[in-house]
């Protein structure tokens, strides 16, 4: 098949804009890694008109797919973990073409994992946690049972997917397979959960209460990106903090994290006058010390 699609590639690698080309095979049949098809083929480009843009094609009983990418939508991925199947390519893919040695500076830095690109990950990954944990005890709390399992077992994964960036891993697609090796404490919580035979009230009851321990203790570490973008001023509005570069990130769930951060005393509350009598502008600031 490789040298089926050899002519689809090589045409592309003397273009100046083409980074780099790797070829990624399907592992196990109707693999999720490569959303079943036989071969992927994976460009990195420069710049192009659509940031993406994907192929599908067919050679007897075989399908291959041809994704064409942008330096810039790829570091976004990466930064935002929103396309957890390009780090899998990109670190088992097998390097066809590497202009300037691209690619391969670029899986030594996914390895490396430097430090400032794991504390915004974390951050972004604990505020999808808290949104999912403070939606889950609602539900729990009014008996909606089943919409309260869905949402601790969505918490529990960003729990685990934290964990293994805490531990300076990118989360891959078996990011449960990492955990386990990595922090058998959360592993054994989600066996608990899905495995259980216990009434699902009574799972629930210890899963929230084991969960809030295990998120107050990474409360301080996964907040710093946050606390770091707050002391760049003395206050900030939540919309300025929405406009932020890196801040706008978390995106829907800032208003939660920030919610869950003030409660907790990591970030201060500052109330400043408004032409309303009683009414206040609320910004928010880091604190004086932690």
């Amino acid at each position: 098949m490789e040298d089926i699609l050899r002519p689809i590639y090589q045409e592309r690698t003397s273009h100046p804009n083409t980074l780099g080309v790797l070829l990624i095979e399907q592992s196990k049949k109707s693999s999720p890694v490569t959303d079943t098809f036989d071969i992927v083929l994976f460009l990195i480009v420069k710049e192009a008109e659509e940031p993406v843009f994907v192929k599908h094609y067919t050679y007897k009983e075989h399908k291959a797919a041809l994704h064409t990418v942008t330096e810039e939508k790829l570091k976004e991925w990466i930064l935002l973990g929103s396309n957890r199947k390009v780090i899998d390519w990109l670190f088992n893919g097998k390097i066809l073409f590497d202009r300037n040695e691209y690619v391969q500076n670029l899986k030594t830095e996914l390895r490396d994992f430097p430090f400032y690109g794991r504390k915004i990950k974390m951050g972004m990954e604990f505020a999808k946690l808290i949104r999912r944990y403070m939606d889950g005890k609602v539900f729990f709390e009014s008996k909606h049972y089943l919409d309260a399992y869905n949402h601790i077992v969505h918490s529990l994964h960003h729990l685990a997917r934290l964990a293994v960036i805490e531990n300076g891993f990118h989360p891959e697609v078996t990011v449960w397979n990492q955990v386990k090796q990595i922090e058998p404490e959360i592993y054994k919580l989600y066996e608990e959960l899905v495995t259980s035979e216990e009434e699902i009230d009574k799972r629930l009851e210890l899963l929230f209460l084991a969960s809030e321990f295990l998120i107050h203790s990474r409360t301080k570490v996964a907040a710093e990106h946050l606390i770091n973008i707050l002391e760049q001023k003395e206050q900030w509005s939540f919309q300025e903090l929405l406009n932020h570069e890196e801040a706008g990130h978390y995106s829907v769930d800032l208003g939660m994290l920030i919610e869950y951060l003030t409660d907790k005393g990591f970030v201060e509350i500052v109330d400043v006058e408004t032409k309303g009598k009683g009414v206040y502008h609320r910004y928010y600031r880091a604190p004086k010390k932690l």
